[in-house]
């Protein structure tokens, strides 16, 4: 069964470096808490607001033993007024037996505040 893996973070600044080590930490989270191998994973898909362009941070993913070959994609996220700003965005598509209820989904720094719903599956 292919599952959806979310996550979001934020950045303080637009610039490469605080995009790709934001989403290293985000991914190295998901990763972890979910037990993902990237054999499971059929393709990642990357969002950022609009706020963000100084790199793109499916970068990021490159520096991940074996997940050479993951497919990895950016994009920009709808330009909501009021929603959360300096944000990245994270849809892993993984396949696993792990029910829906069970997966992990992980929301960093700011991006806290886009998922409480999901209580104790918040890192």
């Amino acid at each position: 069964m292919i599952r959806g893996v979310r996550g979001a973070t934020t950045v303080n600044e637009n610039t490469e470096e605080a995009i790709v080590s934001a989403t290293v930490e985000l991914l190295a989270k998901l990763i972890e808490v979910n037990h993902i191998q990237p054999d499971s994973v059929a393709s990642v898909l990357i969002s950022t607001t609009e706020d963000i362009n100084a790199a793109f941070p499916a970068k990021a993913l490159r520096k991940f033993a074996e997940w050479t070959y993951v497919p990895v994609m950016c994009m920009r996220e709808i330009p909501v007024p009021n929603a959360l700003k300096m944000c990245i965005r994270i849809m892993m598509h993984v396949d696993t037996d792990i029910a829906q209820d069970k997966i992990v989904h992980v929301y960093l720094k700011e991006a806290k505040v886009l998922r409480p719903d999901l209580g104790s599956n918040l890192v």
